[in-house]
């Protein structure tokens, strides 16, 4: 599909869009449980493209929760537009995120709520995009599109059940585990196109036996007018914790439990004796008790815990540090990406990763020259490698730089909406037997054979 640009700020940067013979007729319904102004890691990444393709003339409906992950006792209102997104939030338990029973109720009536919706509000021809919180929402989806004539792209930002499997929160080999997996399978080959972030979760879909024509690899990224590199001087934040003199690690997120954090605090540990190196933590989430447990009962004065920032200030809390630790444990790699990479990444940061030496975050790394790769459980290597940046000043400085040309390169915004243009404009023309370029990814790549 040929585009043509259109201004998206003072700082030249452009947005793809439509030429009029080119246009999408169609309308794109996202279904997620959570959108803007919710903070969370799905919520971004929904957020960012509907209003990316909005802003190019697609006509873009959203079906959300009326809660926040990041706010739960805020209510939001049923209907409203946003940035030329009609959003439609429909009514759900609210028994949060503390114990399971309540998140499943809390997941299933969002199920029930969202199918409800399509069976009633979707036009004939919709290409309804389906993301994975909650998870399996592609299961419920797939009838009510097949129903109503809409066409269902599955958009995985995790691969479920895999995920709750390993994590044991469902029995490998159970009954329960089977079914999901079938009932998943089915609903990625009723759909026209998958798409998923990793080269790894292509593979892990292939795996399941879903056909590559089927499959479309769109890497994530961050808002290139959003996060920035600020300079150590110039960061308000940085004096405003009082981190000026000091040599920060940070960690920017979801303290959840597919992330390792007893080889930070193992390091930091380690580290105690080095007055100006700072452990600098900002999130929340599942982890978030036991790591302020942990940090009391180590006596680690050196770590310093940061409620989640706000979008306006997000330049300038992940800018903070002079290096951001990344953990993803190793069974999850192939069907968790940990976003918050990208922007790292936009930043203008060096990267550590506590992962696996062979997965996709730590190819990453290698290939850009942005960072370096720690096992898990070894505490006293990252220590080390901490040492080795903070006297090597100069050389994490050039990892932030190259992180950041990386990410000009291949993870912005205005790239990523293109990518999707040009993804539904294919849906549109060709129907279900349609390919696009991103298809192709794993040969190109070269890491299957």
């Amino acid at each position: 599909m040929r585009t043509a640009a259109l201004p998206l700020s003072a700082r030249g940067e452009t947005l793809p869009m439509p030429i009029a013979e080119a246009s999408i007729p169609m309308r794109i319904v996202f279904v997620n449980r959570y959108f803007d102004p919710d903070e969370s890691a799905t919520s971004r990444m929904v957020s960012s493209l509907a209003f990316g393709l909005a802003q190019t003339g697609v006509e873009v409906a959203l079906v959300t929760g009326r809660y926040r992950h990041d706010d739960p006792a805020r209510t939001l209102p049923r209907r409203e537009t946003i940035r030329g997104v009609g959003v439609h939030r429909i009514a759900t338990s609210h028994f949060g995120r503390l114990r399971l029973a309540g998140r499943a109720a809390d997941y299933a009536s969002f199920h029930a709520g969202a199918a409800l919706w399509c069976l009633t509000h979707l036009r004939h021809g919709d290409i309804v995009v389906a993301c994975t919180d909650p998870p399996l929402l592609s299961v419920t989806l797939a009838a009510a599109c097949a129903t109503r004539g809409a066409r269902l792209v599955n958009w995985l930002h995790d691969i479920f059940p895999e995920v709750a499997i390993e994590l044991g929160m469902i029995a490998r080999h159970g009954r329960l585990a089977r079914l999901c997996l079938a009932a998943r399978d089915w609903s990625l080959r009723r759909a026209v196109r998958n798409v998923v972030p990793t080269v790894a979760m292509g593979r892990g879909l292939r795996k399941r036996g879903i056909d590559d024509r089927m499959t479309t690899i769109i890497p994530y990224w961050s808002e290139e007018d959003e996060i920035r590199p600020i300079a150590m001087m110039d960061n308000a934040l940085r004096a405003e914790w009082g981190l000026e003199d000091c040599f920060v690690v940070g960690y920017s997120g979801n303290f959840g439990r597919a992330h390792d954090f007893a080889t930070l605090l193992d390091a930091a540990e380690n580290l105690l004796g080095e007055p100006r190196i700072r452990f600098l933590l900002i999130g929340g989430g599942f982890g978030r008790q036991w790591l302020e447990d942990e940090i009391r009962r180590r006596g680690l004065i050196n770590v310093v815990l940061r409620p989640q920032q706000p979008r306006e200030r997000l330049a300038e809390s992940l800018s903070v540090a002079d290096v951001h630790l990344v953990s993803l444990r190793p069974a999850l790699e192939p069907y968790i990406v940990p976003s918050k990479l990208y922007g790292i990444m936009a930043a203008g940061r060096a990267v550590l990763f506590v992962g696996a030496s062979d997965g996709e975050v730590a190819i990453i790394l290698r290939s850009q020259g942005i960072g370096h790769t720690v096992a898990i459980g070894e505490g006293a290597a990252l220590a080390a490698r901490i040492v080795e940046l903070r006297r090597d000043r100069n050389g994490c400085e050039a990892m932030g730089c190259r992180a950041r040309e990386a990410f000009e390169s291949d993870h912005r915004r205005s790239r990523a909406v293109t990518d999707w243009l040009e993804l539904l404009g294919t849906v549109e023309t060709q129907g279900h037997h349609a390919t696009t370029r991103h298809i192709d990814l794993f040969r190109w790549l070269g890491r299957d054979r």
